[in-house]
């Protein structure tokens, strides 16, 4: 996500970051990073020019995306469905002990990465107001 939201601030400008950069600014092994920014350019939710004036950028559209695409496309929905404690037959009839707490917890996440999108944040990220660095 932060990856994400660090490709959106530069690309407003028409920057395309590379990974060394991206890495760098949120603190990221790059080798990590480069499988991550891969599967989410493979959805799609990122884009990616090679070369040496190449990089990763978002397209304007792509902004409007909610954040739950990046959470979708890296781990699957499991966490807007699972259980809190992984147990496969955890369910309203047969609750585990976290069921009806983290179900709360999770509808309220799920409510809010399907309600916010990747360029929420990007104009208090550029005016400085956010940080994804020290």
């Amino acid at each position: 996500m932060r990856a994400v939201f660090y490709i959106a601030s530069r690309s407003s400008d028409g920057a395309r970051p590379g990974i060394r950069e991206i890495a760098e600014n949120i603190n990221s092994p790059g080798h990590f990073l480069a499988k991550i920014l891969q599967k989410l350019s493979k959805e799609g939710i990122i884009c990616s020019v090679k070369g040496p004036n190449g990089g990763f950028y978002i397209e304007p559209q792509g902004l409007k995306r909610p954040l739950a695409d990046i959470i979708t496309a890296l781990e699957g929905n499991e966490i807007f469905t699972g259980c809190a404690m992984g147990l496969s037959y955890c369910s309203e009839s047969n609750p585990c002990p976290l069921h009806h707490e983290f179900k709360q917890v999770r509808n309220r996440l799920t409510q809010m990465l399907y309600n916010t999108s990747i360029g929420a944040f990007k104009q208090e990220l550029l005016d400085g107001a956010l940080t994804l660095n020290k």
